[in-house]
């Protein structure tokens, strides 16, 4: 077969010839003769598998530039690179899915104490940080009010300020008066006032590049609790006597799990599992994700750094929940299994009960 004239490689491989034609200029489908006197691009047959990978690609939404290096690899290696993008698109729908969520829950709340039949509900809380048993500083700071509980863990030569900083920035929460249609943009300057907090601390440090911190925050609306996380710390909750994850790690070996690189049981023994894709500080991606949680009484909730989560089996954190009624002892527990585990990094911790209120 001779070479297909742009029209009829156009049909063949599903691309119009205005794509083909721009796919040329950009040097990823160069025609493989062009006419002297017409200037008519002509493609040999053997173009078309590339083509019409580029036209599936297209579909999936991939930018050209990432297009144009899938198409130079060996199947294998285009097959995973085709996973790993894809695996970003769903984490990126599942961000965007949740902040849908949190915009139509927010904009959808109502006062309770509007309501005659609402049960009004609190929290009786309690926070506790430890440095464990082989750091010799304590970089985590743990923090709990009657509308704030956050744990942040710093990490960096000023990581110990840059998470005390992160938190202080939150703290006015526990003060101002929300109203409901007010709620995310309030979040949004607070972290935005976080993320200039811990830029100022870091820029004292020695290498101010590679200080931040971890912030993982909830705060307490009256019948809800607004979530915002950046980094690994994590929020469990406990209901019912089953225990939910509710934070995704933002980590480069969860992105690797995410993508089917690494098996859970992989993740947990791989040597960079502490770093991070999304922090507080100087050149990091800050972005948080965002949600709105229905409260019911009864609910138990804890908020703890990786130093607990990665040394402490889950159902030993499940046990110690369930098992210890008050929060103060609750907190203690979870930091004696973690140092009797080693305690290789600092430990903090966050537990709040969900009440009804005495009238």
């Amino acid at each position: 077969m001779g070479l297909l004239t742009i029209g009829t490689f156009a049909k063949a491989s599903r691309l119009s010839p205005k794509a083909l034609r721009l796919y040329d200029e950009l040097g990823l489908l160069t025609p493989a003769r062009v006419d002297p006197v017409t200037g008519y691009r002509l493609y040999a047959p053997e173009q078309l598998d590339q083509a019409r990978l580029v036209a599936w690609l297209r579909r999936l939404g991939m930018p050209l530039a990432r297009i144009q290096h899938v198409s130079m690899l060996e199947s294998a290696a285009a097959a995973q690179e085709i996973r790993a993008f894809w695996a970003q698109v769903e984490a990126d729908t599942a961000a965007r899915r949740n902040l849908a969520s949190f915009l139509i829950d927010h904009l959808s709340w109502k006062d309770p104490a509007m309501s005659s039949t609402t049960k009004p509900l609190g929290i009786r809380y309690a926070a506790l940080s430890d440095t464990g048993l082989v750091r010799e500083t304590n970089q985590d700071t743990a923090y709990a009010g009657s509308r704030l509980l956050a744990v942040a863990d710093g990490y960096g030569s000023a990581g110990a300020p840059a998470s005390a900083a992160a938190i202080d920035a939150l703290k006015r929460l526990e003060t101002d008066s929300i109203p409901a249609g007010d709620l995310l943009n309030l979040l949004e300057d607070a972290i935005e006032q976080a993320k200039h907090a811990v830029h100022g601390v870091a820029g004292t440090a020695s290498s101010p590049e590679q200080a931040g911190t971890t912030l993982t925050a909830m705060l307490w609306t009256g019948s809800q609790l607004a979530l915002v996380h950046i980094g690994d710390s994590r929020v469990y909750l406990l209901r019912d006597g089953a225990l939910f994850q509710i934070t995704h790690d933002h980590t480069m070996v969860q992105s690797m799990v995410d993508e089917g690189r690494l098996t859970q049981e992989e993740a947990a023994s791989h040597p960079q599992r502490s770093l991070l894709l999304r922090a507080l500080g100087q050149g990091a991606d800050g972005s948080p994700d965002m949600r709105l949680h229905d409260a019911q009484q009864g609910d138990r909730y804890l908020l703890c750094s990786d130093g607990l989560s990665t040394v402490v089996p889950t159902d030993e954190i499940r046990r110690a929940l369930s098992e210890i009624r008050e929060p103060e002892q609750a907190v203690r527990e979870l930091i004696a299994l973690a140092n009797g585990c080693g305690s290789p990094d600092n430990v903090s911790c966050v537990v709040a009960d969900v009440m009804e209120l005495q009238q």
